[in-house]
């Protein structure tokens, strides 16, 4: 499949369109563990906040996620096998509720899109693997013939975005405190998607020991506001 240059207005208004809170794939459901780490105290004010989805992002699955939205992209623009890319991805999430997450979101985003964005390069998900979220939006990107980086600053922000909308409403934080938290974030998703852009899926590694363990707790977690 050849991949043809998009104007950049056109492809910021695909991806500010899948990637917004309105995109029906229920990212407001999920805080990636942050709220069983609020309820134990890890995470308390927004510098707890900034640091944890930081470092989630840095060497988390955050991380991950961008490295895996970069291949499937990249497979889609050459028309090649996206099975082994679709299946590490899909093996990759570490607990039950991060699978439900990321699978969850990844089936919704392309119900939504197969209706409304259309493209031919979906018909080359494998339909024997989930599809997880990343996998699907770097897909759907390369489709459009959106540039990848630039699908992956979108993809980085999505993803701060939303924890960081969970924190304001689990700890609680002010709304102007979540943006600064954002806006805090900013070099940290460039120099995630630095990285990630040129880590092959050989090397594709976490090492947020927290994010993994509060997650196996929400599981069992007394009150809860969130599916992971």
């Amino acid at each position: 499949m050849q991949i043809i240059a998009m104007n950049t207005i056109s492809a910021l208004y695909k991806l500010q369109s899948w990637l917004s809170p309105s995109y029906p794939v229920g990212a407001y459901a999920f805080s990636h563990g942050l709220e069983n780490a609020v309820d134990t105290l890890l995470v308390t004010d927004v510098n707890n906040v900034t640091e944890w989805v930081g470092d989630t992002v840095s060497v988390g699955n955050g991380f991950a996620d961008l490295v895996f939205l970069a291949a499937a992209w990249e497979a889609a623009a050459a028309g090649s096998e996206l099975s082994d890319i679709a299946e590490l991805a899909y093996a990759f999430q570490v607990t039950s509720e991060l699978r439900t997450e990321s699978v969850s979101q990844g089936n919704a985003f392309l119900r939504a899109t197969r209706k409304a964005w259309p493209c031919d390069a979906l018909q080359i998900l494998p339909v024997d693997t989930p599809a997880t979220y990343p996998v699907a939006v770097g897909v759907t990107a390369a489709g459009h013939g959106i540039n990848k980086e630039l699908a992956m600053h979108a993809y980085g922000h999505a993803f701060v975005a939303n924890l960081v909308s969970a924190a304001i409403r689990l700890i609680p934080l002010g709304q102007t405190e979540g943006q600064e938290s954002i806006a805090a974030l900013e070099p940290v998703v460039a120099a995630a998607v630095n990285r990630a852009r040129t880590t092959p899926l050989a090397r594709v590694a976490t090492s947020t020991m927290m994010v993994d363990i509060v997650s196996m707790h929400h599981e069992t977690q007394h009150t809860r506001l969130f599916r992971s």
